[in-house]
């Protein structure tokens, strides 16, 4: 028999040409032109990169500072609105109107006032078109205007303003020529909570597009302020947008508002692609986009990419036609010894690559028929190792989870499950119930019968768990004579029937290893997921007072969470009618 060394093959001597070695440098040399072609293609994948973070930042910045703008505009009405509406001088002459039993002179007076304080307050703040008071019937006591024009009030304000909540309205046109405008409303009461009326300010978006307007100054970007179905509020431009018309379509406003931190191109409200990015408005149901001209912000980089790809090409057909010639001659022995690779990937070891040269290719054959034979003599040998690991491992994992004696699962396995039923649970929005169950006087029985046959008394009770839940149940052993059972897709009622029915059987089973009848009793404690608590540590928590209190009521008995502070509270009820 040839020994090992002498089984492996050997390099061969090969001339300078027919060398790899001598192919790799020709083929170095005429790639010299790649490092510069890519350092042109490295520049303009770089000047992109920064372009479009440029572009990203100005347009994100503007959006969020115009934002943040609006947002505060709309604070400041609403807070305005509610000092307004909490004057001592309208709640005063509100009740003088519609509470006391005044004369008509005294009406008179009081609406006067009304109208001139509503007036006064009109003029010193200009977004506001008109401040009005309307009563419970929705008619106008008061208006800062000459002539009191309808009022838009949305649905359900009455239960607003009843429950002491402001009232925002929607967005709507207040005629054909006019601006966006919407209404908010505080509720106004007298010191005895009634409700007096509702002080009403119908805003004008005016003053919001002259706010976008102010962000733009020497800008090529322009600012919508938007609804999330697209329909325009404002604009930086306040000529040649209507408001209330949708300026974006329905999809791109969608993709918009969900929030993407790039830039979306889309086409514009004037037929022109445009890039755009939307910051939402807190509180509210709108956003703002900042767009901008999509040739303006990439024509440079478009011109850059264009020349770029015209050198790329003239340099990569040259480079072409020289891998071509190298990849012919390269290729062709190594195809023979692709396939084989191939088949070896496969799984078939059975294969015999000819050696077809003399170079170093075919030391490469020969070495790789001789790993072949040898991964052949190893293959059955390795699935034998794999095979015995693969049980071990199966071995090792069950012991982790079990517990050894009851062969119920162990109490780091038990608080995972129940993390994990919880929050299924709560996902799906369905109940379940936790028992916990406890051997009622196991220390006695331990001393009575000793050690061993407590032992056996816990594995028979674990035992019986087992083959009396259901397969979609969930029982292990929390720690001593303490066992817990999760039992999904059941309620509170039906959690206490389940918890009665294994208490009797362990009240009827004999635990004794030789038919002696040394029955044992549990004490059962139930929580309901979500009625006793919406995460694991408060259903253990009720589980294990209901627990507690079937023992302190005698033992052997289920106690549902909840039933213990009720029969304290008619215990403490009881006392107090004894007194």
């Amino acid at each position: 028999m040839a020994s090992e060394d002498e089984s492996k093959p050997h390099f061969p001597h090969t001339s300078r040409w027919n060398s790899i070695k001598t192919k790799i440098i020709v083929f170095a040399v005429i790639a010299t032109v790649i490092p510069s072609v890519s350092m042109w293609w490295l520049s303009y994948v770089q000047n992109r990169k920064l372009l479009s973070e440029k572009i990203t930042q100005e347009l994100t910045d503007v959006s969020a500072q115009a934002s943040r703008e609006v947002d505060l505009w709309f604070k400041e009405r609403l807070y305005d609105v509610r000092v307004f509406s909490s004057s001592y001088m309208l709640s005063e002459n509100l009740e003088r109107i519609f509470l006391r039993s005044s004369g008509q002179t005294e009406t008179a007076v009081a609406l006067r006032r009304l109208k001139d304080y509503l007036g006064s307050v009109r003029e010193k703040f200009i977004p506001y078109d008109e401040l009005m008071l309307i009563d419970v019937q929705g008619n106008t006591v008061a208006s800062s205007a000459a002539q009191g024009n309808p009022v838009n009030m949305p649905e359900k304000w009455l239960d607003a303003a009843r429950s002491g909540k402001r009232i925002i309205g929607e967005p709507y046109r207040d005629g054909p020529a006019s601006n966006a405008v919407m209404v908010i409303g505080e509720p106004i009461q007298d010191g005895q909570g009634r409700l007096l009326g509702v002080l009403v300010a119908k805003l004008n978006f005016h003053s919001i597009g002259l706010i976008l307007g102010s962000y733009v100054q020497g800008q090529e970007v322009e600012l919508h302020l938007v609804t999330r179905e697209g329909f325009l509020l404002a604009g930086s431009r306040q000529a040649g947008l209507e408001p209330l018309k949708p300026v974006l379509a329905k999809e791109i406003a969608e993709r918009l508002f969900s929030g993407q931190k790039e830039p979306l191109g889309y086409e514009g409200f004037e037929g022109g692609a445009v890039v755009g990015t939307l910051k939402r408005v807190p509180e509210l149901n709108w956003g703002v986009v900042a767009e901008k001209n999509r040739e303006k912000a990439y024509g440079q980089i478009v011109r850059l990419r264009n020349v770029t790809l015209l050198l790329v090409a003239a340099v990569l057909l040259g480079i072409g036609l020289c891998a071509y010639w190298l990849g012919v001659a390269m290729v062709r022995p190594l195809g023979f010894l692709t396939k084989g690779a191939a088949r070896v990937s496969a799984g078939d070891l059975d294969v015999d690559v000819p050696v077809r040269t003399r170079s170093e290719i075919g030391y490469l054959t020969e070495v790789f028929n001789h790993m072949v034979a040898k991964l052949r003599q190893g293959r059955q040998e390795l699935a034998a190792a794999n095979e015995a690991l693969l049980e071990k491992n199966k071995q090792l994992e069950e012991l982790s989870i079990t517990d050894s004696l009851t062969g119920l699962y162990n109490r780091s396995h038990l608080m995972e499950t129940l993390a994990g039923e919880v929050a299924r649970s709560r996902r799906h929005n369905r109940p379940f119930t936790l028992l916990i169950m406890d051997i009622d006087h196991f220390k006695t029985y331990n001393d009575t019968y000793g050690h061993l046959a407590g032992d056996e008394a816990l594995r028979r009770t674990g035992l019986l768990l087992k083959e009396s839940i259901r397969s979609c149940d969930y029982a292990a052993r929390y720690g001593g004579e303490e066992f817990i059972l999760i039992l999904p897709e059941t309620g509170a009622d039906d959690g206490v029937g389940m918890a009665e029915r294994l208490r009797n059987q362990i009240a009827e089973k004999e635990m004794g290893s030789d038919g002696e009848p040394l029955n044992v009793t549990v004490s059962v404690g139930v929580a309901s997921f979500p009625r006793d608590g919406d995460d694991p540590h408060s259903l253990m928590k009720r589980a294990d007072a209901a627990l507690y209190e079937a023992k302190r009521r005698g033992r052997n008995r289920v106690v549902l969470s909840g039933e213990s502070r009720k029969k304290k509270r008619q215990e403490a009820s009881k006392e107090a009618h004894a007194a």
